[in-house]
């Protein structure tokens, strides 16, 4: 196989996109969430990698945590990686989605947040039991998982669509 073949054959395989977030929480448990003006429903501190800048997942976790909110926290741990498929609708391809746990955010780390005015409208500390109101579908179960992995001390979730499967 030539070069050029090789080439060819690598723009002709199928896109996936790469996503990472932060979870962060505060010192009673409840989980940071954020209001994108772009799109429905909330969502966690984070959004798409930029591979093409040799950006890792934990990275650009990183880097939109620190643009969305403006904090700069060396994060911890993988807590889940999600595959979730295509969009029905056609638009957004197959997505990799990696989970790192932010850590507890005190009052004053709370009192520093500032919103990207361009992306977000707000944020807000919410409970377990009131997150599926707020998060859509895979990003909802994906962070009920985290929860519970921060709450068992280890490992981390393999999810496919935010279900675990191993």
């Amino acid at each position: 196989m030539t070069i050029q073949d090789f080439a060819t054959y690598i723009a002709g395989l199928p896109r996936v996109l790469v996503g990472a977030a932060a979870l962060f929480r505060d010192t009673e448990g409840r989980v940071l969430l954020v209001e994108p003006n772009y799109r429905e429903g909330w969502a966690l501190p984070g959004g798409t990698v930029e591979s093409d800048t040799g950006e890792t997942p934990r990275q650009g976790a990183r880097r939109e945590s620190l643009e969305e909110i403006g904090l700069d926290v060396e994060l911890g741990r993988l807590l889940a990686v999600d595959w979730v498929p295509a969009g029905s609708e056609g638009v957004r391809p197959p997505l990799v989605a990696y989970l790192y746990d932010g850590g507890v955010l005190d009052e004053e780390r709370l009192k520093s947040i500032r919103l990207q005015e361009e992306e977000l409208l707000s944020w807000r500390l919410v409970d377990r039991a009131d997150l599926a109101e707020l998060l859509l579908g895979a990003t909802a179960r994906r962070v009920a998982i985290a929860l519970d992995v921060l709450a068992e001390g280890g490992g981390t979730a393999e999810l496919e669509n935010g279900y675990r499967v191993a």
